[in-house]
C-alpha cells in the first residue's frame, strides 16, 4: 500500500483545521475601521500662459515625470450660435479625422500608430475639440498631423455620405432604445423651442439628411478661427517649448471671413419652471421602465454650488447615495440610480434617473419624489454629511495626477472661464458645508411641484399605478 496519498489527505485536514480555527478566531475579533487622517490639500498646478501672433491663447502645465504631452485645440463655437444648423458641428467634428492633408482616413490612423499617438476630435454645444496625445520625442510629427486635420480636412462627398449614413441609421436605432428616448423627450419638454437644449445635439433625420460636403465646409470655414482658440499643452513641455511648436504649426492659421458670432451664454433666456407633470411613452411588452425625473438646473457660478454638490452627493450622485442604496441595494428594483445637474455656460437640467422593473414603477417614482421631498424638510445626519464631503474633497485630489487629467481640468476652466486655482476654494468651501446649507438649498433648487417626468414603458401595466400617485397630470407623448 502506498501511504503517500495517506499522508497528503492528512495534511490536507491539518490546514483545514487549522484555517477553521483561525476564521473562528478572527470572527470573535471586533473589527474597525481605520481612522480616517487629515484631509490633504490640494496642489494646483502652476499655469502659465501666452498668445500667438494670429490671437490663440496658449495654456501651459509642465509635468516632466513621462515624456508625453498632452494637446487640446479649444476652438468657441460649437453648436450653440444662432444660424447653425441642428446636428452640423458635431458631424463636421466627426469628418475631421475622416481624411486630411494628403491622408485618407486610414492613413492618418497608421501614421498616429507609427509615432505612438492619438488624435480625436469632437464637439459641445460650446466648443469643437482637437486632441492629441503624443509621445515627446514625436510631438513635431503629432503637431504636423493635427494642423492637416485643422487646416486641411478632406471632407470628401464619398466619405460624408457614409457619415451621414451611420447617422441616419444610429438615429433610428435610437428610437428602439427607451433609454434614448426618455432623454429626447425629456430635453424637448424641459426646455422649450427657442433654447439650445431643445434639439438634439447631433440633430435628427431631417437636419441630417440636409448635411451634404458643402455644408459641412462653409461651417468649419467659418468656425475654425484663431481669435476663439485656446490652446492647451500638458506634461513634459515648457512654455518656450509649447511656444515653438504652436507658432511653427499653426502661424499660418487665420481668421475667416466670415466668422460664427459668439453669443454670450447669458442671452439665452432661462427655461420655464411648470408644474409637475407626467409624460408617458408606451413601450409595450417592456421588461423595464425608464424613469426620468428633472427640471431646469443652475448656473455652475452660482454661490450655492459646493453646497449643491453635497447635497446631490448625498441625494444620488455616489454608489452610497440614497437613491442607489434604496431602489438598488435594499429592495432591488434596479442596477442603479442616480442623479446630477448638467452644469454648462448655458445651465442644463437637474435629473434623476432609473431603469426599474415594470411591476415597481410606481413604487419607485414615489420613492424619487420622497428622497428629494427629505432633503428639504429634514436635516441629512452627520455621517451622511461628512461621508459627502469627503467623497467629493477626496475625490477631486486624484483629478490631478497625469498629463491628461491636467489638460481636462484645463479645459474646464476654459469652457467656464474660471482660473484653475478657483478649485482649491471651491473645495475648501465644500469641507464647510452643513446640513442646514444642504436643507436650504435642496428648498431652492429641488421644488417637487415643478418637476417633469418622462417615463418610458409599458404603459397597459404601469399608468394606473402612477395615477394613483396622484403627482400631477399625465400626458402621453410619442417620439
Amino acid at each position: 500500500m502506498n501511504p503517500a496519498p495517506m499522508q497528503r489527505a492528512r495534511a490536507v485536514a491539518l490546514v483545514a483545521l487549522a484555517l477553521a480555527s483561525g476564521a473562528s478566531s478572527a470572527t470573535a475579533q471586533v473589527m474597525t475601521a481605520p481612522p480616517l487622517g487629515a484631509t490633504p490639500a490640494l496642489t494646483v498646478p502652476v499655469v502659465q500662459q501666452g498668445v500667438l501672433s494670429n490671437g490663440v491663447r496658449l495654456m501651459v502645465v509642465r509635468n516632466a515625470e513621462v515624456p508625453l504631452v498632452e494637446v487640446r485645440l479649444i476652438i468657441d463655437g460649437g453648436a450653440r450660435p444662432s444660424g447653425v444648423a441642428p446636428g452640423i458641428a458635431t458631424f463636421t467634428a466627426t469628418m475631421l479625422t475622416e481624411g486630411a492633408g494628403s491622408r485618407t482616413a486610414l492613413q492618418l490612423s497608421e501614421a498616429l500608430d507609427f509615432i505612438g499617438a492619438r488624435l480625436n476630435a469632437g464637439a459641445g454645444w460650446e466648443n469643437t475639440t482637437l486632441s492629441l496625445s503624443v509621445p515627446k520625442r514625436s510631438v513635431s510629427e503629432g503637431f504636423a498631423l493635427l494642423t492637416d486635420v485643422l487646416l486641411r480636412p478632406s471632407f470628401r462627398s464619398v466619405d460624408v455620405k457614409r457619415q451621414r449614413d451611420l447617422r441616419e441609421a444610429a438615429l433610428l436605432r435610437a428610437k428602439d432604445s427607451p433609454g434614448q428616448v426618455a432623454s429626447r423627450v425629456f430635453y424637448r419638454n424641459v426646455f422649450p423651442a427657442t433654447h439650445p437644449y431643445h434639439l438634439d445635439l447631433v440633430g435628427d433625420s431631417s437636419s441630417t439628411a440636409g448635411i451634404d460636403s458643402a455644408a459641412v465646409r462653409t461651417y468649419w470655414q467659418r468656425a475654425a478661427d484663431p481669435k476663439h482658440a485656446t490652446l492647451i499643452l500638458s506634461g513634459d513641455v515648457t512654455l518656450a517649448e509649447a511656444q515653438q511648436w504652436a507658432s511653427a504649426a499653426l502661424g499660418s492659421w487665420q481668421s475667416p471671413a466670415s466668422p460664427l458670432a459668439k453669443h454670450d451664454a447669458k442671452s439665452v433666456a432661462a427655461a420655464p419652471s411648470p408644474v409637475t407633470h407626467i409624460i408617458l411613452v408606451d413601450k409595450p411588452e417592456a421588461a423595464q421602465s425608464v424613469i426620468w425625473v428633472g427640471t431646469p438646473g443652475m448656473s455652475r457660478n452660482s454661490p450655492d454650488y459646493p453646497a449643491v454638490e453635497v447635497m446631490n452627493t448625498i441625494l444620488g450622485g455616489s454608489f452610497s447615495a440614497r437613491l442607489n442604496d434604496i431602489l438598488r441595494e435594499q429592495l432591488g428594483y434596479t442596477y442603479g440610480a442616480n442623479s446630477g445637474f448638467s452644469f454648462a455656460p448655458v445651465p442644463g437640467p437637474f435629473l434623476a434617473r432609473s431603469d426599474v422593473r415594470t411591476n415597481v414603477t410606481d413604487s419607485s417614482l414615489a420613492i424619487f419624489f420622497r428622497e428629494i421631498r427629505k432633503l428639504g424638510s429634514e436635516p441629512v445626519s452627520a455621517v451622511e454629511l461628512e461621508r459627502a464631503r469627503n467623497y467629493l474633497v477626496l475625490g477631486a485630489l486624484g483629478d490631478y495626477e497625469t498629463a491628461g487629467q491636467i489638460a481636462g481640468a484645463l479645459s474646464t476652466s476654459v469652457l467656464f472661464n474660471r482660473p484653475l486655482a478657483a478649485v482649491s476654494a471651491e473645495l475648501a468651501a465644500v469641507g464647510r458645508v452643513t446640513a442646514a446649507d444642504v436643507q436650504r438649498v435642496a428648498k431652492i433648487h429641488l421644488d417637487t411641484s415643478r418637476f417633469t417626468v418622462v417615463i418610458v414603458g409599458d404603459l397597459a401595466k404601469i399608468r394606473p399605478g402612477i395615477e394613483k400617485l396622484g403627482l400631477g397630470p399625465i400626458e402621453v407623448q410619442t417620439y
